[in-house]
C-alpha cells in the first residue's frame, strides 16, 4: 500500500473514532442532565442511553453530509 493511501486510511479511522467519541460524549451529557431531572431510573437507563445514543448518531450522520 502506497504511504498516501495508508495516510488516507488512517485519517479515515481517526476521524471515525472522534466522531464516536463525540457521540458518547454527548449522549453523556443529555443523560446526565435526565438523571439530574429525574427523567431516568437505574433502571430505565439501558434503555434510554441507547434511545439518546441513537438520536445523537443520526443526527451526526445527518450533519455530516
Amino acid at each position: 500500500m502506497s504511504d498516501s493511501k495508508h495516510k488516507n486510511k488512517n485519517q479515515g479511522r481517526d476521524l471515525k473514532l472522534r466522531e464516536e467519541e463525540m457521540i458518547l460524549k454527548v449522549t453523556k451529557e443529555i443523560v446526565v442532565k435526565f438523571i439530574e431531572m429525574g427523567r431516568v431510573t437505574p433502571t430505565s437507563f439501558e434503555e434510554i442511553f441507547e434511545l439518546v445514543y441513537r438520536t445523537v448518531a443520526s443526527a451526526q450522520s445527518r450533519h455530516s453530509r
